[in-house]
């Protein structure tokens, strides 16, 4: 399962689907152009409470993964990324019903 998730995200990323780095993240949060908003387990406590509280306010969903930073780095190449945001409903749906 845990690499099914991180399958779609690569491929989402690929896709042009996704963004990273907190403000721009943040900004798409604001947008409503974030659908989902992954967050790796071992997130600086300021950068969660800013993600998360930005989702509750904009009412979208976000998941806290089992996996640290590296791994999520790691699943769409990039490096030193605690964050990503799914712009696309079908990879969302795809991830929150593995995540889920």
């Amino acid at each position: 399962m845990k690499s099914n998730y991180l399958n779609i995200i690569g491929i989402a990323f690929r896709a042009g689907k996704c963004s990273t780095g907190e403000e721009t993240i943040v900004k798409d949060i604001q947008k409503t152009r974030a659908k989902l908003v992954l967050i790796a387990n071992d997130v600086g406590p300021q950068t969660r409470k800013k993600l998360t509280d930005k989702c509750h306010t904009y009412g979208v969903p976000y998941v806290i993964v089992s996996d640290d930073r590296e791994t999520l780095s790691n699943a769409i190449g990039k490096s030193h990324r605690v964050a990503i945001a799914i712009l696309d409903d079908g990879f969302a749906n795809k991830l929150e019903s593995l995540l889920g």
